[in-house]
């Protein structure tokens, strides 16, 4: 529930706070007195755009806040929740409009979008201004009319899931099928480029192997002189390298024991002398596996011929990345091979959650067919209190296909004037006509559903004695078990009123501002009385108000 509002420097406000009470918020005061700005206030903190020319002083930034009582609104906790932001059993919402015109919003002292606070002000408040037509002439929200009377939320979430499911599962299938002529279509084409990679056979790094062993063969001469010369060198020349070091090791072990160090070179030696000539014996075997192979060369140039070949048609540069598009197309064609048969599973799985949900929705339907009847006689009824006798409702079900909340199309449709001509609610009612109407089935509704705060602005235009006083006494019935603000001018519905507020202009230094205030006891009457005979109320006027505050 609404629990404060603040508004500083908005049109004509200076600064006002306004407490409100958990049931029935009646808002009075002279036409022109500010009532309909305080609305245009609140709807700031409900998301709508703004501009600079609602400052009432330019030279300051307008400043509205809301603060909620949201213990027991478990959804509203949920957006919070979901959107990452505090939450406690108080709710605050601001809004901040600078002279520049630039807007900033606030959930719980967190910058927000205006977006955000859009959602989030559908599940505090409700608010229906007079030629608010888009909720009423909304078919998401008949349709939510509907089932809240019938009782369809257990349905409607088993429903969704079998809805979401097949939906899915269908889109899964047209996968399937596309993927299966995408693929009809590049079959023979996969086949080609798996078989060519297939006959060539290349196993892993088998290239670049090839690469290294021709580029070894195709220097064989030069490497074979070079390692020749270097065994020559170490072992066979007139002062092989091998034959030096071991006589140095036998020159230095004879002095071994007159200088400390002398050993351990002489073991230095020793070791570099051995290496040394595992290394001249390495290099003798290399060089006898080094020769000349034409017939090796001629092989190795065809084999790359044909892998270079492969690496430009597939756009890559190893062995392994043509193996890893082998095993790619491998996979296709074996894929090919078995979506049949996952199409078929496929084809059966949508049938059997088509047919789930078909039954499901059935259901919802046969129980908004139910309630139908029953809401339009008890709307019908109400509009005969609410002084609209000739005003009549009609709810149109018409059967469609599969859709996220069943397989109805509802339409409400309407008739001011027993003419029998039945159109839509968003094409025929007028403002008053509207608020009337939505009072009538937000009052049924009520009693099924959990609805914010209700904010009626003069839903009592065109109406007057006994009609204002059945719409009071549906709106005190409506705020025995909810919060209702509502903004009238007629005494029959102000009578009803738990708290009683009184808007009025007054002049402070050469300004005209709007305040608010609630009215005792004693004021209410006094009020109530003048709206039924004037300024200067008469002693039976204000009798006739003190009986309708204490009825």
């Amino acid at each position: 529930m609404l629990e404060k509002l603040y508004i500083q420097n908005y049109a004509i406000i200076d600064e006002i706070a306004i407490v409100f009470s958990d049931k029935l918020n009646i808002i009075t005061g002279e036409t022109g007195a500010g009532k309909s700005i305080l609305m245009g206030a609140l709807s700031l903190i409900l998301g709508e755009r703004a501009d600079t020319s609602v400052l009432m002083s330019a030279d300051k930034k307008c400043f509205i806040e809301g603060f909620f009582n949201i213990s027991h609104k478990q959804e509203v906790k949920a957006f919070l929740a979901a959107n990452e932001l505090d939450h406690d059993d108080e709710l605050v919402v601001r809004r901040d409009i600078a002279a520049n015109g630039k807007s900033r919003a606030f959930i719980n002292d967190t910058p927000a979008t205006l977006q955000q606070l859009k959602e989030l002000a559908g599940l505090l408040v409700d608010l229906h201004q007079q030629f608010d037509t888009l909720e009423l002439g909304d078919a998401g929200f008949q349709r939510e009319v509907l089932d809240a009377l019938s009782g369809n939320q257990d349905k409607l979430d088993a429903y969704h899931l079998v809805y979401t499911e097949w939906h899915q599962t269908k889109k899964a299938l047209e996968a399937l099928q596309l993927q299966k002529s995408n693929f009809n279509k590049e079959l023979d084409y996969f086949q080609f480029l798996y078989d060519e990679l297939k006959e060539a056979a290349f196993t892993p790094n088998e290239l670049e192997d090839l690469d290294a062993e021709l580029q070894m063969l195709s220097n064989a001469e030069l490497i074979k002189t070079s390692l020749t010369k270097a065994v020559y060198d170490l072992k066979e020349s007139e002062q092989p390298i091998v034959q030096t070091l071991k006589q140095m090791v036998i020159q230095l072990h004879h002095f071994a024991g007159m200088h400390k160090d002398i050993a351990a070179i002489a073991e230095r030696l020793q070791s570099a002398q051995i290496e040394i000539a595992d290394i001249a014996s390495d290099i003798e075997n290399m060089n006898d596996d080094v020769h000349f192979d034409e017939k090796r060369i001629e092989l190795i140039n065809d084999r790359l011929s044909i892998g270079y070949k492969m690496f430009k048609k597939h756009g890559v540069a190893t062995t392994d990345e043509l193996l890893t598009i082998q095993a790619g197309l491998q996979e296709k064609l074996q894929a090919v091979l078995h979506i049949d048969e996952a199409i078929i599973a496929r084809e059966a799985m949508v049938k059997e959650l088509m047919q789930k949900a078909g039954d499901l929705a059935d259901a919802i339907s046969a129980a908004r067919q139910a309630q139908a009847t029953p809401l339009v006689n008890e709307v019908n009824n109400l509009l005969q209190q609410v002084g609209m006798p000739n005003a009549r409702l009609k709810v149109e079900i018409k059967s469609t296909s599969l859709q996220p909340y069943g397989k109805d199309a509802i339409e409400f449709l309407f008739d001011a004037n027993k003419s029998n001509r039945f159109e839509p609610l968003r094409k025929v009612a007028s403002g008053g006509e509207l608020s009337r109407l939505m009072l009538c089935i937000k009052s049924l509704v009520a009693k099924s559903i959990d609805l914010p705060t209700l904010i009626f602005d003069e839903i009592d235009t065109g109406i007057s004695g006994e009609a204002a006083r059945q719409v009071g006494i549906i709106l005190k019935e409506l705020a025995n078990s909810r919060q209702v603000i509502c903004i009238t001018h007629q005494p029959q519905i102000a009578g009803k009123a738990n708290t009683h507020f009184f808007v009025y202009k007054e002049i402070k230094g050469d300004q005209v501002k709007t305040n608010i205030r609630i009215l005792t006891q004693d004021e209410r009457i006094n009020a109530i009385a003048q709206m039924l005979s004037g300024e200067r109320p008469t002693a039976a006027a204000l009798e006739n108000a003190r009986e309708m505050i204490m009825n």
